[in-house]
């Protein structure tokens, strides 16, 4: 492929995406799973015109999404699959709510840049969590596509990293508990901490409770910009630092270090920039990060140099077999 095709395909980049978002709220994975459906057919289920849906679809299948036979009647395909509902890892809430709120804020990416501000806040007047506190329907996408797009993460990190001796892990930030429900699953003899703001506590409980695992938790409502729970073995931040700036992110490790014991270790799940010019995920998250919840992934210098001013230094990082690696730090 030549540079001025590749160049094109970037230039047009924002149609793939885009279809993908409508594709996947109007539910279109979920209806040809039962069988293979026309545009006509499709159209009608989901109130659409059955000429443009045909041409989206047609576009889609060129891409290896859903596939056509000879009577035009679309199927699933492996891709087409991440898209159901029902689907183990299914990617469909991360691409109704990148649909929902990506065009506005790539649009406003420019000003942003020439502004020093976050393009979300531009777009939409507020930051991300605060557009999400008051959406509850988006924010239950976000925590859907949270659980779609990075559920796999969490086996990953406990197949290489050895929790046995901690008797109390908490989970700063835990969204809606699910990496630390596969943790105490993993360990039966963890208890665990789940910690995050009143609202997402909330939205967090129902499955809690339905884990069975209330006697060996504590859920915890606060706000880590003014403290932390004190007196737990690891505290566990998974996607936690990466949405913040490096002024935000020590307040969060500060209060961290001021409540934990000595003996504590901070585990900091994220993506680590490498050095060079090579394609690499995190480039592209740090790009999501910059649009969406201004904040930054980071390479292991930086991380460094994040964690000192806080009290800490990196014991070691462990590499996963997902884009994730374990940056355990300890109080210097």
């Amino acid at each position: 492929m030549n540079d001025r095709i590749q160049m094109t395909e970037l230039i047009m980049g924002f149609q793939p995406a885009q279809v993908v978002a409508v594709v996947a709220e109007l539910g279109i994975a979920d209806l040809v799973a039962r069988e293979p459906m026309t545009a006509e057919q499709l159209g009608a289920a989901t109130h659409t015109d059955s000429r443009l849906l045909f041409r989206l679809l047609r576009y889609m299948a060129s891409l290896g999404i859903f596939q056509a036979d000879e009577k035009n009647r679309f199927s699933l395909t492996p891709k087409a699959s991440l898209l159901r509902s029902d689907a183990e890892g299914s990617m469909r809430s991360m691409a109704r709510i990148m649909g929902r709120l990506a065009p506005p804020t790539v649009g406003r990416l420019l000003e942003g840049l020439r502004m020093g501000k976050c393009p979300l806040e531009v777009a939409f007047g507020k930051s991300a969590f605060e557009y999400l506190s008051e959406r509850p329907e988006d924010a239950a996408l976000f925590d859907a596509a949270m659980t779609g797009f990075h559920g796999p993460e969490t086996d990953a990190v406990l197949d290489v990293y050895d929790l046995n001796g901690i008797a109390v892990l908490a989970d700063i930030g835990c969204g809606i508990g699910t990496a630390l429900l596969t943790t105490l699953k993993r360990y039966p003899a963890l208890r665990g901490l789940f910690f995050d703001q009143a609202h997402v506590i909330e939205r967090a409980r129902p499955a809690i409770q339905a884990a069975d695992v209330t006697g060996r938790c504590d859920l915890v409502a606060g706000n880590f910009f003014e403290s932390v729970p004190g007196g737990a073995d690891a505290y566990f931040l998974r996607h936690i630092i990466h949405d913040w700036t490096d002024d935000l992110s020590v307040r969060i490790l500060r209060n961290i270090r001021r409540a934990m014991p000595q003996t504590s270790r901070v585990l900091i799940v994220e993506t680590i920039i490498p050095e060079g010019n090579d394609p690499h995920p995190a480039k592209n998250f740090d790009i999501a990060m910059m649009l969406f919840p201004n904040g930054m992934e980071r390479t292991e210098k930086e991380y460094s140099a994040l964690l000192k001013p806080a009290g800490f230094r990196i014991s070691k990082i462990v590499p996963t077999a997902s884009p994730v690696s374990v940056i355990e730090a300890r109080p210097e």
